[in-house]
């Protein structure tokens, strides 16, 4: 996301949510004096931002119910060959195919790897809106399945990714093993970061998004490996 995306996202978010002003700094990139500080929470390395000038991490934690902020201001839903058999059995079709046809949109985008090289990716994606085109790929849209109250109408069948924000994840190469990374999506759509002195506050977050991650990462290995998607690294 641009800086200006972010900042308008932050914008909204402060006519509902109080925001610290030094974490909006840090997420406009006005505060550079950042460490990466990695912890290894079972199989998944989460890379915890530091502030240096502040001496402080930037935590987070889950306002749900009271807060759907990540579902009516995402980008896309792509779909695991898992969600394509549960969602599309949730929503009564009787061929994956059918509810490939109906209700996802194949879209290939660009976005910067961990390690600074373009990665461009190709997924079936969820429609956010019965309508959707691949123009509409990447812009902030309210997911369908929202009720009038901003819950999930499909949950606990949502899909794999809707699972795992705040964070953001990739698997890298480690002496012929695969290693789970993560961090966070700095959007400006999440009241839930808040500055703390050490990680011991958001201790089970990384238990329980340690399995989840690691579990979405390997799904969606497997649906590449099915031909249902590709990963390419320019």
């Amino acid at each position: 996301m641009s800086q200006k995306e972010i900042e308008e996202s932050l914008d909204l978010l402060q006519k509902d949510w109080d925001v610290d002003p030094i974490l909006r700094n840090f997420m406009l990139g006005k505060i550079t004096d950042v460490s990466d500080r990695p912890i290894k929470v079972k199989d998944v390395v989460f890379h915890v931002p530091y502030l240096n000038s502040e001496k402080k991490f930037i935590l987070w934690k889950c306002f749900w119910p009271d807060c759907h902020n990540c579902c009516d201001r995402q980008g896309r839903l792509p779909l695991t060959s898992d969600d394509l058999i549960t969602i599309g059995k949730g929503l009564k079709y009787q061929k994956p195919s059918e509810f490939i046809k109906n209700e996802t949109l194949t879209v290939t985008y660009s976005e910067p790897g961990p390690s600074g090289q373009m990665t461009t990716m190709t997924t079936i994606n969820l429609k956010r809106k019965k309508d959707e085109t691949e123009a509409d790929d990447g812009t902030h849209i309210s997911c369908r399945f929202l009720d009038d109250e901003g819950g999930c109408s499909m949950h606990p069948d949502r899909p794999g990714v809707c699972y795992l924000y705040p964070f953001s994840s990739w698997l890298e190469n480690e002496k012929g093993k695969p290693r789970v990374h993560a961090t966070y999506q700095f959007t400006g759509d999440c009241p839930g970061f808040y500055l703390a002195e050490d990680l011991e506050p958001m201790k089970e977050e990384f238990k329980e998004y340690s399995k989840i991650i690691y579990d979405y990462n390997m799904a969606s290995n497997r649906t590449n490996r099915e031909g249902f998607g590709s990963v390419s690294f320019g």
